[in-house]
């Protein structure tokens, strides 16, 4: 370990991929923008659905839009590399104030980028090809310790096995499911559309999918590999971006993928974007080695073992609760599963007081459609949404509000169900990492992780 710590490597790819990290999230800002989805998703609704534990972090009004602009902005720094240490770290708390603000918006790739966010703050990806390095020569430096761009390989590492492990599950390899919902409804699609309508085209979509996921960060890592491991890559997210609306994160990976390849591809890069912009040809050229203090160095190494034994056991919380994780999705989020199931729900909210006084709630009174369509399927959702039901018609005369649901839930393609014990009180339950013992089990079984 010794040893390898010692390892030194070129900065050139670290250079390479915070300049592509800064640009990928301005352009995924900058989309969010001009699609108007700030207003739609951050201003507009009447109430908000926090994350347990971070419920401090509030909605900004018509302030988002400065919020916006600040992490739009922070992300040109970092590209550039201009003050690249604060612009991180306000890049990092913007994006993440931004994900945070209303979990309806959840995704998996935001709290990807948070957490390469996090981990740039502590890398010196300012010491190559940047403004700074530029303003100051003593920053300037061609070689880093190898450590540095490993723990990012890691971390994507993480993502794909883990979402590979994930698929590892009777519904997806054995039933081809949700695929085998979701494809047929792209049947319309010039040139391949036809194919969607044939049974066994879901099964070869989710097998690739997860053998891709297990074992293409192994070919990348391999030279012989490399290089179809990503035209795979390319294919890969470029035909995720054309079924599924899930934005930038095809595009994110697409560049992540680059991280793989040597040094003199990466240098190849930076030769080239310094001559589009006619920068001096020997400002990329630096030969001496980052290097962190002592002290500093085991600090970070020990804060990043920290953070990558989380990151490796966090994933499997969900084996300290009972029933179906897909169900109850009780430890689901932040676990690297990605797009493995079709959920639709119904929830009827009827509030009572103790003078037998009751009314049924219309959801759309109080909710988005998109919050209306995520509360419908998900647990703690559903008992933050009777909290603010239950605040709302305790100030509308209502005297200490009981809230019950009648929900039916069908999970891919099942037969609706209950999910919420239709005789509980959520008024007097609260969202937290204990058991919800309130949810109606499902009575069946997805074998797998």
């Amino acid at each position: 370990m010794i040893a390898y710590l010692e390892k030194k490597s070129s900065a050139a790819p670290l250079a390479v991929f915070r300049m592509m990290l800064g640009l990928m999230l301005f352009i995924s800002l900058a989309r969010f923008w001009c699609k108007g989805w700030i207003y739609d998703l951050y201003i507009k609704p009447r109430y908000f659905f926090s994350f347990f534990g971070f419920e401090f972090v509030k909605p900004l009004g018509q302030y988002t839009y400065l919020l916006f602009a600040i992490c739009m902005l922070s992300a040109l720094f970092v590209m550039v590399g201009y003050y690249y240490r604060p612009a991180m770290i306000t890049l990092f708390l913007s994006f993440t104030y931004i994900e945070l603000m209303d979990k309806s918006t959840y995704l998996n790739h935001y709290y990807f980028i948070s957490l390469l966010c996090l981990m740039m703050i502590f890398l010196p990806a300012h010491g190559y090809f940047s403004v700074d390095a530029y303003r100051d020569k003593t920053l300037l430096s061609g070689f880093i310790p190898r450590w540095c761009i490993d723990s990012i390989k890691l971390l994507v590492f993480i993502l794909y096995f883990y979402a590979g492990l994930a698929k590892l599950n009777s519904d997806w390899l054995i039933a081809a499911l949700p695929l085998k919902i979701w494809l047929p409804a792209r049947n319309d699609m010039p040139v391949i559309g036809f194919l969607f309508n044939y049974g066994w085209v879901p099964f070869v979509f989710s097998w690739f999918g997860c053998l891709y996921d297990l074992f293409i960060v192994f070919l990348l890592l391999n030279r012989k590999t490399r290089l179809l491991a990503y035209l795979t890559v390319v294919a890969f997210h470029l035909m995720t971006a054309i079924l599924f609306p899930i934005g930038m994160f095809p595009y994110v990976m697409i560049g992540t993928g680059l991280i793989f390849f040597s040094a003199d591809f990466h240098r190849r890069i930076i030769e080239k974007v310094a001559f589009l912009l006619k920068l001096p040809a020997a400002f990329p050229d630096a030969q001496n080695t980052y290097t962190f203090s002592k002290t500093k160095g085991k600090l970070l190494i020990g804060a990043f073992t920290l953070f990558f034994g989380f990151q490796l056991l966090f994933p499997f919380r969900y084996l300290l609760y009972p029933g179906e994780l897909f169900w109850t999705e009780q430890g689901y989020r932040f676990s690297w599963r990605v797009m493995l199931m079709e959920k639709a729900g119904y929830a009827q909210f009827t509030v009572v007081d103790k003078n037998g006084k009751q009314e049924v709630v219309s959801n759309t009174e109080f909710l988005t459609t998109l919050q209306e369509k995520m509360m419908a399927t998900q647990p703690d959702f559903i008992v933050q949404y009777a909290h603010i039901l239950k605040d709302y018609y305790s100030r509308h005369g209502f005297q200490s509000p009981q809230v019950y649901v009648d929900s039916y839930v069908t999970l891919n393609g099942r037969l609706g169900k209950p999910l919420i014990n239709p005789k509980t009180d959520l008024a007097r339950e609260v969202d937290s990492f204990q058991n919800k013992s309130w949810i109606i089990p499902l009575n069946d079984e997805i074998k797998g992780f």
